[in-house]
């Protein structure tokens, strides 16, 4: 019994590190076909797209028993819900990576579970006890990770490991592009772009705890919200006056990133994190996004041969050290709420009155 409820514990942890694992190669795709020059809004339309097709027969099949009526209130909130967790998110991102720097974009992203803690306070849905070691822990985490993004944006430091001179010319170029297009004007937009972007992708856990209550399906609710983001990514993209042949997909390595951002990307992985989201809370869930940067360096080094500088390193395993005092907190806040409710429990049961035993004797018969 024990060694189950130690196992389901650990579940939405496992869960979230395997999402985490699948974004980082995502990224890594998506870097590259972004690279070859694929337009941001087709990516994120054929995504979403995919996305609501593949789970649309999954979520019919296997809750069609339990799903509850779906109401207009509750298809309100997972059109609210496309916009600031997919379609706007998206484009949002990859319009701020591509006015500043992808660095520069990770950072914001790293942010992500300090915002969504500091979001989730007024909203009562987190709530800090200075008094106890569970609350300060989740202060020290929070103020660890932002001391970690600081350090990934203000330090660089030397290079940890020497390339070969092809990969460095490419990187020098790659890295010369960039600064020339690094004006100020560009730069504050896509500041501006990263700050909403964080500010979006942050509200979407707090409104999928709340749709989690009232729409407890992760499948269908993904499955329309897949859908409507789809419609709302290729409504911008045709409001923007965008050439009809940047649908046209060009090469294997594109159909392989669309298909696979589509059913593994935003398909199982908004599924897995929406039921984190229901089993441990939006703090939680949001709590493991900077591991997707540190993944995604461990499979950019040895594979497409990129530099691992001394600053990223450091703030990678300050980002460690805050997110588990942050989950240690979390972890002891719901075993003292957990214990408390067994408590509360027990003295409620040892205040009902004993109601006496009647007995009636076999001999006692009506005359």
């Amino acid at each position: 019994m024990a060694e189950g409820k130690s196992c389901d514990e650990w579940k939405p942890f496992i869960a979230m590190v395997g999402v985490d694992f699948v974004f980082a190669v995502l990224n890594i795709l998506l870097k590259k076909v972004l690279d070859e020059g694929m337009d941001h809004l087709v990516l994120v339309t054929y995504r979403l797209s995919i996305s609501a097709i593949f789970l649309a027969p999954i979520s019919y099949f296997w809750e069609r028993d339990s799903r509850p009526k779906l109401t207009l209130r509750i298809l309100c909130y997972l059109f609210l819900s496309a916009i600031v967790g997919a379609s706007l998110t998206q484009y949002l991102f990859l319009l701020g990576i591509q006015y500043t720097s992808a660095t520069f974009a990770c950072a914001f992203v790293n942010m992500v579970p300090v915002i969504t803690f500091l979001m989730a306070l007024p909203f009562g849905l987190e709530a800090v006890n200075l008094k106890c070691n569970s609350g300060r822990a989740k202060v020290i985490g929070t103020l660890v990770c932002i001391g970690g993004g600081a350090l990934l944006i203000l330090y660089k430091g030397v290079s940890l490991f020497d390339n070969n001179r092809h990969s460095q010319a490419s990187i020098e170029r790659a890295i010369s592009r960039l600064s020339s297009s690094k004006k100020t004007e560009r730069w504050t937009i896509g500041s501006i772009a990263l700050v909403m972007g964080t500010l979006s992708w942050s509200s979407w856990f707090l409104l999928q705890s709340n749709i989690g209550k009232r729409y407890p399906c992760q499948y269908s609710s993904t499955a329309v919200m897949s859908f409507f983001g789809a419609i709302q990514s290729a409504i911008l993209s045709l409001s923007t006056g965008s050439n009809l042949s940047v649908w046209v997909l060009r090469g294997r390595i594109q159909i392989i990133t669309v298909v696979f951002a589509g059913m593994v990307g935003s398909g199982l992985g908004f599924v897995t994190m929406a039921w984190c989201v229901k089993k441990r809370g939006p703090v939680f869930t949001a709590a493991f996004s900077p591991l997707v940067q540190i993944i995604a360096a461990m499979i950019d080094i040895p594979i497409l041969h990129e530099r691992l500088y001394l600053g990223s390193l450091l703030g990678s395993i300050v980002i460690i050290i805050g997110l588990y005092i942050l989950l240690w907190g979390k972890k002891k806040e719901t075993q003292n709420y957990m214990r408390k409710l067994a408590q509360e429990a027990e003295e409620n049961k040892a205040q009902q009155p004993h109601l006496p035993v009647i007995t009636v004797s076999s001999d006692t018969r009506p005359s």
